[in-house]
């Protein structure tokens, strides 16, 4: 079977997506630390959704 290889999200340097990829799916600790301050300074997010922003908790399962 072959083995996966991934592009690390920052420098698009080939991964394997093994075990022994300590930094998976980034190739080293550098990369790592540059996606959390991405996420930290906002520069990265998850996109929403209108329909659904409102919904909480406390809502789930209310129309079982």
């Amino acid at each position: 079977m072959n083995e996966l290889i991934i592009d690390c999200p920052i420098c698009n340097k080939k991964v394997p997506w093994s075990n022994e990829s300590k930094f998976r799916p980034f190739c080293s600790e550098r990369c790592k630390i540059l996606d959390l301050g991405a996420w930290a300074d906002g520069n990265r997010t998850i996109p929403s959704d209108a329909e659904n922003d409102d919904v909480t908790s406390s809502d789930l399962g209310k129309y079982d």
